[in-house]
C-alpha cells in the first residue's frame, strides 16, 4: 500500500464564480521540501496526475503537490475562466490561487492548454515561481525573446518527439528562457507524461533534486 495520502478539496477564487476542485498529496513525514502546482491540458484534469502516479511520486520526493482542475474543465466545470483582459487576468488568477493554497514559491508544471495561465503568471510574478516545467504549452508565441530572457529561474522544458506541432513550436520559443534544460521523450506524443510516466517521473524528480 502506498504511504502517500491524496486528499481532495475545493477552492474559491474571486474571478471564477464557482469553486475549483483540486487534489493534493503531501510527504508522509510531514516535512515539505517545496510546493508543486500541477496544471493540465484541455482534454485532461487533475485525475491524470493521480492515475499515472505523479501526485504520489512528488509526495515521496518530499513535495507538497497540488493538482487543480482548471476553470470549465474536470470537476471545475461550473467555474468560469477569468476573462483575458490584456492577458493579465490569467496570471492574477494563478497568483490568487497560490495565495489561497499557501503554496509560497511554487514549482509550476504546465502542459498544453495551461500555458495560457502559466506564462502570464511567470512573466508577471517571477518572484513567486521557484521553477517552471512547461510541457508543450500553448501561447508561447505571444511573448518576446526579451521577455523569455528576463526569466532567470530554472526551467525544465519537456516534450515528446512525436509532438511535431506544439512540442516543436513551444521548444523554439521556450529555448530563449535564460536558465533552461530540455528533456525530449522518445516515442511520446503531445501528452508525453501519459505515454511514458516512468521517464516523466525520473526527469521531474531529477530536476527537482537540483533546486
Amino acid at each position: 500500500m502506498s504511504s502517500v495520502k491524496v486528499t481532495e478539496g475545493s477552492l474559491n477564487v474571486e474571478s471564477c464564480k464557482a469553486p475549483l476542485f483540486y487534489r493534493q498529496s503531501e510527504p508522509a513525514t510531514g516535512e515539505v521540501r517545496m510546493s508543486v502546482l500541477l496544471l493540465h491540458g484541455i482534454r485532461f484534469s487533475s485525475e491524470n496526475w493521480l492515475n499515472i502516479g505523479t501526485l504520489e511520486t512528488l509526495a515521496k520526493a518530499g513535495c507538497r503537490a497540488v493538482a487543480i482542475d482548471l476553470p470549465g474543465l474536470g470537476r471545475s466545470k461550473s467555474a468560469e475562466a477569468p476573462a483575458a483582459v490584456g492577458e493579465l487576468a490569467p496570471g492574477g488568477f494563478l497568483k490568487e490561487m497560490c495565495e489561497r493554497l499557501s503554496l509560497g514559491r511554487v514549482v509550476l508544471i504546465s502542459p498544453s492548454l495551461s500555458g495560457m495561465y502559466s506564462l502570464p503568471f511567470l512573466f508577471q510574478h517571477q518572484a513567486l515561481v521557484r521553477a517552471y516545467v512547461p510541457v508543450a504549452p500553448i501561447c508561447t508565441e505571444k511573448f518576446s525573446v526579451e521577455q523569455y530572457q528576463s526569466i532567470k529561474i530554472p526551467a525544465l522544458v519537456v516534450y515528446g518527439d512525436q509532438d511535431t506541432q506544439l512540442g516543436e513550436v513551444s521548444l523554439r520559443n521556450l529555448s530563449h528562457l535564460a536558465n533552461h534544460s530540455v528533456v525530449v521523450m522518445k516515442g511520446a506524443g503531445h501528452p508525453c507524461y501519459l505515454d511514458d510516466p516512468d521517464t516523466w517521473h525520473k526527469a521531474l524528480t531529477d530536476f527537482l533534486n537540483t533546486l
